[in-house]
């Protein structure tokens, strides 16, 4: 019991003592207007307690702003990326428009160089399969008027031969095709070679001419190649390509030599057809030269005399 006694009493006296103690404080911070030590005890146990509440505070409110930041900034770059993306698609839409018309510019300026043939624009829709279009399909056939034979251009020049025509597609063989023979003149002096396909030569832009006479005639590289007037499928003078190595065969007869040729055979999209064939052609003028032949009717009848007295003078 004592010791319980004395526990309440040491108890009761230090509350009174802590009470006196704080009355004291006060006391003399009231006479030293706020100057005394509890502003110097508050100086090391309240403010720096207020001022990492406050750090808390300013924190928390910190990170609360960062997070709001955060979603807006992710909004903001789901917008942006959108537009990214939209620009990214109409960009692409204008290169490629802008190829393409760079490529129907091609067609015109080609449709122009060659106003004296009909002609018809189609899309290449198939080739064989290799990289380089030697024999590919196009969206026209005879219904277009696209027919067995038809001479191909695109680029600057020659392209190749119809060889299967239906109602609505074609096949040509280009001029690159191992099996293609085209004859062939050098433009400035007319001389007649063979120009042969050759897909190997092909692989580093190059065609194959042969048999060109070993004559006076002098052949310098950049020298324009075009079809020939002997030619019994391809119409004269269309475009093939340029002389870019030429030599004397062994024969001393004959020259041959490699040709850059006028059509990148590797990027073929868009093809002009001439629907007019050398056939058609030839047709023509053997349906014309009888009529040119007959002789005219005299508008004298004694002129019809004429001949016979000529050929009595002759006799004699």
């Amino acid at each position: 019991m004592k010791n319980k006694n004395q526990s309440s009493f040491s108890s009761k006296y230090w509350l009174i003592i802590i009470s006196v103690l704080c009355v004291i404080l006060l006391g003399i911070e009231r006479f030293t207007d706020g100057k005394g030590p509890l502003r110097f005890i508050a100086g090391y146990t309240v403010v720096p307690m207020q001022e990492g509440i406050s750090y808390v505070g300013r924190f928390m409110s910190d990170l609360s702003d960062n997070f709001e930041t955060l979603e807006d900034m992710k909004k903001e770059n789901a917008k942006l990326q959108a537009k990214v993306d939209e620009l990214t698609i109409d960009n692409t839409r204008l290169r490629q428009e802008q190829y393409e018309l760079d490529r129907l510019r091609e067609l015109y300026k080609l449709d122009e160089n060659y106003s004296d043939y009909e002609k018809i624009g189609a899309h290449v829709v198939a080739n064989n399969g290799n990289n380089w279009f030697t024999d590919f399909t196009i969206d026209k056939g005879t219904r277009d008027g696209v027919q067995v034979d038809s001479n191909v251009l695109a680029g600057s020049g020659l392209v190749g031969i119809v060889i299967e025509a239906g109602p609505t597609y074609s096949r040509v063989r280009s001029i690159v095709d191992d099996a293609s023979n085209v004859s062939a003149m050098m433009l400035s002096t007319s001389d007649t070679c063979m120009v042969r396909g050759d897909l190997k030569l092909m692989a580093d832009g190059r065609l194959r001419f042969e048999k060109l006479p070993n004559n006076d005639n002098k052949i310098e590289p950049g020298e324009q190649v075009v079809t020939s007037h002997v030619s019994p499928r391809f119409l004269q003078g269309l475009f093939i390509g340029y002389v870019s190595d030429i030599e004397v065969d062994a024969n001393n007869l004959t020259r041959s030599g490699y040709i850059t040729p006028a059509v990148d055979f590797s990027k073929l999209q868009e093809v002009l057809v001439i629907t007019t064939t050398k056939k058609n052609l030839l047709d023509a003028n053997n349906e014309q030269e009888p009529e040119d032949a007959k002789p005219e009717a005299p508008a004298n009848p004694e002129d019809a005399q004429a001949p016979e007295d000529a050929q009595d003078g002759e006799g004699e």
